[in-house]
This record gives structure tokens, C-alpha cells and sequence, in this order.
């Protein structure tokens, strides 16, 4: 077996998983030039809850991040993580918006982009697919990884190899809650690689304290590579440490090859960032603990920690354990959606719905509508048809790519903010998150005036670099 390589989240899902994503630009680069050293696969650090955070939190723009840590890391494929059809937001997007969105991801610095959907439907996974290959970026399509009848490894390797066959440079196993235990990981691991010719990648977290044991027996399996998070962002509802993998996998067939010393000198810059998170409150000591209930309940860490605040401000707090009982029955009853962003909150907060109204399909949320409509993709499972039918009545159930029945609308938000855009990218960033990007925008604006920014001639450019691309 060849050495096992790692990808390093310690710049996006390490600080999204245990610090609400409040990491800043000015934290990560004095770390950036030993972390560009180290020899990683790769380093992610852009997509998921990111984009978000850096306009609504953090007064950052996203693009100018990802731009400021290419620079820095230029020696490191970069990597984020990517929603499908809904990119970094929270709706399906026309095609047109995926395809620049990819364009502008992997012209800013992106080399790998990791492209999953909640449902594991492969038609919300086409467009980004097809579009990452043309603008010449690694595509690692993912598959999100649950527990329940339709779920078993037959249906993981099957997955794998459509997503194979729609042009996967590498496949990721997404175990996002946690789920994944060792022997499990070792037996779909050998599968996969006996059955299909691409790179796996294993991304799982540390919530149970499990996660340690699932890499190991995945790297006797012969998993290409996993995703690990430097210590002092590492373990917890994070992923498992960096460095203690390095340490028990050294001077065996699939020694990493990464030097601890330089692992060392890395976490000794990432700690103060840490310590001071750990004193302001942004990192939790609860999101540090070993939490079982997920092998429990199979309910994500995240997902329970928003079931507590929905019941504290019901007033119900006495019903957590009917809300956790409730949860796999509406989930049977909504067809197996994988519990990951957004079908987790939606199965949640129904469950939640379901206890606290004393009776169960009282009332729907709109989100539930949706979902039993097929707006979100295909349910994996049987629908429970009398439920759906409560919810949506005679409403017809889509049953096509649900981006078909979506037009073309890039150049619609490009109209809607055409005297506030100083970049092509901004245009994106209204797509995604309409009401956050036009504050930033705004706030951008008055920072401007305030400087004496020759805001015409920032137009002007941009005017003449859209005519140009």
C-alpha cells in the first residue's frame, strides 16, 4: 500500500465544526507559509458555512479570502466544499449561477472542490460536476453517509460508481454525523476500492471519540486519504487530530511521510487563535466532549444542539426525549433523508412540531412541503403517501431534476445590483445570500467614501473586465 495522505480542514470544517465558523483571515496566514510546507493532499479552506460567515459576521468578503490564501499557500491544492445545486446557500440555483460560481471558485484559487447533496440525489450533483471539469478543477463528488433500511454498503457502492461514470476524479465518503464506525469504514472502504479505479478520500468527525479508530481501520483498508484537523482545532465535533494519526501510522506501510516537528511549529501558531476562542465563548467546552448520543440516536451534534434552543423556546424543554424518539419516525415517514444540512433541520424542527402540538402532522413547515414535493431531489426511501398527501394535498410531486423547472437568473441579480458591484464575483455573492451581501456592500461603500476610494474608476474596471472575460 502506498502512504496515506491527508487533507487538513484545520481552515474551514475544523472551525465551522467547533467555533460557529468565526476563524478570521488575520488568524490563519501567520500559520499559512509552515501549513503551505508540510506536504498535505490538500487544505480546505472555503465552501460550506464560510461564504456565509465572512459577510453576515465577519465584514469580510469571501473572495478576497480565498484570493489572500492562495497567495499564501501556493505550494497546496486548496479545497471547499460545495452543496449541488444549492452552492453554498440554502435553494436550488439555476445552471447558470453553478457554472460561474465554479468558474470564479476555481479561477480565485480553488484546485478540488468536494460537491455533495443531502439527498444523494446525482441529478442536484450533474451541473457542478460537469462544470468543475470544464473550468479544470478536481472533482470529488460525495457520498453522504447514513444508517436506516435503504442505506447499506450495496447502496454506497452502487452511488460510487454512477458518480465514477459522471466524471469523479476522487470519491469522498462524507460520514458528517458521525456515523461511520471502524469496522463498517473497513468493509466499505475495501469495496469501494476492489470495485471502482478512483482515489477515496474519508471525511468524518470526532463527536462520538470514534473517529480516531474508523481512519485507522479505514488505512488498513487501503483508504487513499482522510481529513484530519491540527490539534488545536482537532477532535470534538471537529475531525480526529492531525497529529496523533501521523504519530501511529509513522514506520508502518501507510506512514504519511508528514513530519511531526513541523506539525508541532504549525499548532504552536493555531493555539493562541484557539485559547482566545475558548475565552470569548466562540468555541464551546460541550462541542470538546466526547458526545455518544449521536451512535445513539444517529442525530448529528449540531442538529441536537438546535432541538434544545427550538424546545427552550417552546418552553418544552422536558420533551427532548419525545422530540428524539420522534425523529427517526418522521424520518421513515419523509423516505430516509440522509440527516445533513438542510434535511436535518427540516426533519428536526417537524419532529419538534409533531411533540409539542400534541399531535403528530398538526401542521406542516414549509420546508416539509417542500421536501414531500420533491423540490429537494429524489427521497432515497418510500414516501409514507398519507403524510404527504396531509401536507401538500393534490399538489403534483416533481419527479424531474428539480434546477429543470428553474430558468436562467444570473443576470437578473446582476441587474438588481448593477450600481453596487465592484467585482464579477459580487454578483455570486448576491445570488447566494441577497439581504447579507447588499449590507456588506453597503457597509463597503461608506468604508469607501470614508477612505476617498475613486469609486468610479473600481467601476469602470470591473466594467471592462466583464467586457474582456
Amino acid at each position: 500500500m502506498t502512504k496515506l495522505q491527508i487533507t487538513d480542514t484545520i481552515l474551514r470544517d475544523a472551525h465551522q465544526s467547533l467555533a460557529a465558523t468565526r476563524m478570521r483571515i488575520e488568524d490563519m496566514l501567520p500559520a499559512c507559509e509552515i501549513l503551505d510546507s508540510i506536504g498535505y493532499w490538500s487544505l480546505e479552506v472555503w465552501g460550506g458555512a464560510t461564504f456565509d460567515s465572512c459577510l453576515r459576521f465577519l465584514n469580510e468578503d469571501p473572495w478576497d479570502r480565498l484570493r489572500t490564501l492562495r497567495k499564501a499557500l501556493p505550494n497546496t491544492k486548496l479545497q471547499m466544499l460545495f452543496r449541488g445545486q444549492n452552492i453554498l446557500g440554502y435553494k436550488h440555483y439555476a445552471d447558470d449561477v453553478v457554472e460561474q460560481f465554479c468558474r470564479k471558485a476555481i479561477e480565485n484559487g480553488i484546485d478540488v472542490i468536494r460537491i455533495f447533496d443531502a439527498l444523494n440525489d446525482t441529478r442536484n450533483l450533474e451541473a457542478a460536476i460537469r462544470y468543475t471539469k470544464k473550468y479544470g478543477g478536481i472533482c470529488e463528488p460525495a457520498l453522504s453517509y447514513t444508517i436506516s433500511p435503504v442505506h447499506n454498503e450495496d447502496y454506497f457502492v452502487k452511488l460510487a460508481k454512477e458518480l465514477v461514470q459522471m466524471g469523479a476524479d476522487t470519491i469522498c465518503i462524507k460520514d458528517m454525523a458521525n456515523l461511520l464506525l471502524p469496522e463498517a469504514a473497513y468493509s466499505l472502504v475495501r469495496r469501494l476500492k476492489s470495485e471502482i479505479d478512483v482515489p477515496i478520500h474519508l471525511h468524518t468527525h470526532n463527536t462520538t471519540g470514534t473517529g480516531d479508530m474508523t481512519y485507522l481501520r479505514a488505512a488498513q483498508a487501503g483508504v487513499d486519504i482522510v481529513d484530519c484537523a491540527l490539534s488545536p482545532f482537532g477532535n470534538g465535533t471537529s475531525q480526529p487530530a492531525t497529529e496523533p494519526l501521523v504519530a501511529t501510522l509513522a514506520g508502518t506501510e501507510r506512514d504519511t511521510g508528514l513530519d511531526l516537528t513541523k506539525l508541532s511549529d504549525a499548532a504552536k501558531l493555531m493555539r493562541p487563535v484557539a485559547e482566545r476562542m475558548l475565552q470569548e465563548g466562540t468555541i464551546s467546552v460541550k462541542s470538546m466532549r466526547v458526545d455518544t448520543n449521536t451512535l445513539l440516536y444517529q442525530v448529528p451534534g449540531g442538529m441536537l444542539s438546535n432541538l434544545i434552543s427550538q424546545l427552550k423556546q417552546a418552553n418544552a424543554e422536558d420533551k427532548y426525549y419525545d422530540v428524539l424518539a420522534e425523529i427517526p419516525r418522521v424520518r421513515e415517514d419523509f423516505g430516509y433523508p440522509p440527516l445533513v444540512t438542510p434535511t436535518s433541520q427540516i426533519v428536526g424542527t417537524q419532529a419538534v412540531l409533531n411533540v409539542i402540538m400534541g399531535e403528530r402532522y398538526k401542521t406542516f413547515t414549509k420546508e416539509s412541503k417542500a421536501v414531500l414535493r420533491g423540490e429537494y431531489g429524489r427521497l432515497p426511501g418510500k414516501v409514507n403517501e398519507e403524510v404527504r398527501k396531509k401536507a401538500i394535498g393534490d399538489a403534483e410531486v416533481i419527479t424531474c431534476r428539480p434546477a429543470d423547472l428553474l430558468k436562467p437568473e444570473l443576470d437578473s441579480y446582476r441587474e438588481e445590483i448593477k450600481d453596487h458591484i465592484r467585482q464579477e464575483e459580487d454578483v455570486l455573492s448576491y445570488a447566494l445570500f441577497p439581504q447579507v451581501a447588499m449590507k456588506f456592500f453597503e457597509a463597503r461603500e461608506a468604508a469607501e467614501k470614508k477612505a476617498g476610494a475613486p469609486e468610479d474608476a473600481v467601476r469602470t474596471l470591473y466594467v471592462e473586465d466583464v467586457s474582456a472575460g
